[in-house]
């Protein structure tokens, strides 16, 4: 950067400039502070130079809507040796690319159905308790994804024999409904539809579609039926979760992997709205609480919590 803007500037905005970026396949996203963000072509520069195989580099100008749409905007690209941090050829700013993970590869588009590549040891960790619950049921799991987004958790648990039968996967967005059709097509070699549709049960172990997940336990077919429930709506876990809660099947033991954010000083709080909302935890398991996995500002958390829940007693 030293190069592109001197020394002085450098010095200048030294708490400003971008300390991290995420990459999506061939892209990088930075998160600009508004003081350098005059600056966004150099930092473009410096980033494509650093990382010969980036393609893209996008600005993140926050989320956007009820659907947390990321606002992102191109600010390089690379085509061969050429750079470009102005007037970018539009064939070059697109978004969908490929990302490994796991062992396979998520279709994804961070333009209109954004997933963080940075939760991967998350998704690992949570592949690590579903297979403690496979291990308590002794059976291939039903799992209930709501809020799928593209299917990174799926493609985790997906990955691991024997491990999952059932799916439920669903989402609000029919954009990532449509990467979703696309990546189950890959994984299970199974046909999907091109376009998103209402939620439907297209094999007898996948029922995928659009759909709202509030909505989903009033539907005879859906509620009760799940082992392995994920909530991944940060935002609203807490709000949602009575709503989603008649979903698992309480015939047996089942679980609850959820993230939440909030601010540090009122995980407390948000703890015990938790276990208020939560059915009985199993014999010889922890009651739930907020693990810290990162800072999502100067003031919220990203936090995830695994709930073990009891069978009902008949």
């Amino acid at each position: 950067m030293k190069n592109l803007i001197g020394e002085k500037t450098l010095i200048e905005h030294k708490e400003s400039w971008p300390s991290s970026h995420e990459f999506f396949g061939d892209m990088m996203i930075v998160k600009l502070d508004d003081n350098v963000e005059k600056y966004s072509s150099e930092i473009a520069q410096a980033k494509l130079l650093s990382h010969p195989f980036v393609r893209l580099v996008l600005s993140d100008g926050g989320v956007l809507g009820e659907l947390r749409i990321r606002n992102l905007k191109p600010i390089g690209a690379r085509r061969g040796a050429q750079l470009y941090l102005e007037n970018i050829p539009s064939e070059l700013t697109h978004t969908k690319t490929l990302v490994k993970e796991s062992g396979k590869y998520i279709t994804c588009d961070p333009q209109i159905a954004y997933y963080s590549t940075k939760l991967q040891t998350e998704r690992l960790e949570t592949l690590r308790f579903a297979k403690e619950l496979r291990k308590e049921i002794n059976r291939p799991l039903a799992v209930c994804d709501p809020f799928c987004g593209v299917g990174p958790a799926l493609s985790t648990l997906i990955s691991e024999k024997d491990l999952v039968g059932k799916i439920l996967a669903s989402d609000l967005n029919t954009s990532a409904v449509e990467l979703l059709f696309e990546n189950l097509q890959r994984w299970d070699k199974r046909e999907y539809p091109s376009e998103a549709t209402p939620i439907e049960q297209y094999y007898d172990d996948r029922i995928v579609g659009q759909a709202d997940a509030t909505k989903l336990s009033s539907n005879s077919n859906y509620s009760g039926k799940w082992d392995f429930l994920l909530v991944n709506l940060p935002h609203r876990t807490i709000e949602f979760l009575p709503k989603l809660i008649p979903l698992l099947n309480r015939n047996n033991v089942s679980m609850i992997r959820g993230r939440v954010i909030v601010a540090e000083s009122d995980i407390k709080n948000a703890n015990e709205k938790i276990n208020q909302i939560l059915p009985p935890i199993a014999n010889g398991k922890s009651k739930p609480e907020l693990k810290i996995k990162r800072d999502y500002s100067s003031a919220l958390r990203l936090c995830s919590f695994e709930a073990w829940i009891e069978k009902e007693i008949s």
